[in-house]
């Protein structure tokens, strides 16, 4: 990667404060935004940034329509409830989400158009300050106190200040740029560009024609799914890109949105050389590619694959999940999933799934994991009032594979907001947050706390 050694200096510069509040959580995935309304719902005035034009993130930007089960793996205990049941409701009502209790991973299928106008309704009733279209810049320390964020929109430059501060932006740019540690796997799994296409339902086989045609077309080994949108029965979801770069580098990121596009046009055309008849058409492409890992912000804790996949509960539990331990390789074809039974699968496109085992048969199987409320405190503890929510949490390539899907990276949402609420009040840092009273707390508006 080549870099300019020149450099300019900037003239000093007054920056306005735009906004003032309790709380500032950076980034509007679902992640954030379920931050700020529990904040919200505990009486903090609240403020939320986002660089695109919704809120929602990977499911509403990337266009990932699925949410997995809200159940443990016997289908009987509920583990998952809060934001991210309330808002599968306010779908319901709205006919935008077609239900599969008998397909674990993938339970929900949302239509994600209503997704983004819903959470600009909640936001709304909840009279959280949103800023749309608006960049993070750089955080303001004064005195070594994070005291506000730096930001860019069309109204210019403008900072935002607060008493507490989540990072939600996936990539941990908030904690980067205050040169907190953080550290990135040597094989980040790649992203995926998804599209929503016509007639792809009648494109049989569209695995074997892609592992029979695709070095034609310069396509990597990929996996291939897709996923139904709620009231139309001839437009589908395919995510089927593999792009393996770091995307939180501008220039890595830029290379892959336009190879994430590239990708989905030729397979497009793949399909329709060798499936004429179904005329495959490219309807919409997302406004980001979907990321699925980046940097990790060291924390207290690190979450263990194998400890989290075997049981481990930990006291200070504030998420559940049990969505498979999914791993996109870089270095080879395929993913490898672990499951919480300790049963291992690996599947490539249109060959046989190798099955074995990753661990030996425990006496009694867990039938979900937890995310530690500790993997999301920074350990430097340099800026007590800043706690990050969502993939940048510290999880090694195990857990990280299974913790990031959405409704598992919801609650660390919700977390962090009532941990902002319990800090503020009794004027503390988020370490000092009592992990018994967040639970409680948490559990008090509507989480599954187990």
């Amino acid at each position: 990667m080549q870099h300019s050694p020149h450099k300019i200096t900037e003239e000093a510069r007054t920056t306005p404060v735009i906004y003032e509040a309790d709380l500032c959580v950076v980034g509007g995935s679902c992640t954030g935004v379920f931050a700020t309304i529990r904040a919200a719902r505990l009486g903090l005035r609240v403020v939320i940034i986002e660089g695109q034009n919704c809120f929602g993130g990977v499911a509403t930007n990337a266009m990932v329509n699925i949410w997995h089960s809200l159940h443990d793996t016997d289908g009987k205990q509920q583990i998952i409830a809060g934001l991210t049941e309330e808002v599968i409701q306010r779908l319901r009502n709205r006919n935008a989400v077609i239900e599969n209790p008998e397909r674990p991973s993938g339970a929900f299928m949302l239509n994600t158009e209503e997704l983004k106008i819903e959470l600009d309704e909640i936001i709304t009733e909840h009279k959280i300050k949103p800023f749309l279209h608006t960049l993070f810049v750089a955080p303001y320390v004064q005195d070594a106190e994070l005291k506000g964020v730096i930001v860019e929109n069309k109204d210019g430059r403008g900072a935002i200040l607060a008493k507490a501060f989540v990072d939600a932006t996936g990539d941990g740019d908030v904690a980067a740029r205050l040169d907190l540690k953080y550290y990135t796997d040597q094989h980040i799994q790649p992203g995926t560009t998804c599209a929503k296409i016509s007639n792809l339902h009648k494109v049989e086989g569209l695995s074997q024609l892609y592992r029979n045609h695709r070095e034609e077309y310069h396509l990597p080994e990929t996996f291939i799914w897709n996923a139904r949108i709620p009231g139309i029965d001839d437009v589908f979801m395919l995510a089927a890109t593999r792009v393996a770069l770091n995307m939180s580098s501008a220039e890595e990121l830029t290379t892959a949105e336009m190879e994430g596009r590239r990708q989905v046009r030729a397979i497009i055309d793949l399909s329709n050389k060798h499936r004429p008849d179904a005329k495959a058409t490219l309807l919409q492409l997302p406004s980001r590619i979907g990321v699925r890992e980046t940097r990790h912000i060291r924390c207290q804790k690190t979450m263990i694959g194998e400890k989290i996949m075997s049981g481990e509960r930990p006291p200070d539990a504030i998420a559940n999940g049990t969505y498979p331990s999914d791993l996109h390789h870089t270095d080879k074809s395929g993913i490898t999933f672990r499951y919480l039974d300790g049963s291992q699968r690996i599947s490539r496109p249109a060959q046989e799934t190798e099955n074995s085992r990753w661990r030996e048969a425990l006496a009694e199987e867990p039938k979900f994991y937890q995310i530690s409320y500790r993997a999301m405190l920074p350990a430097a503890n340099k800026y007590p009032n800043l706690i990050v929510a969502g993939r940048m949490i510290d999880a090694d390539v195990m857990a990280h594979a299974a913790i990031r899907v959405m409704v598992n990276m919801n609650q660390t949402g919700e977390a962090a907001g009532v941990a902002a609420y319990l800090a503020l009040n009794a004027n503390t840092g988020f370490s000092e947050v009592d992990a018994t009273t967040l639970r409680k707390t948490l559990k008090d508006g509507g989480s599954a706390i187990v």
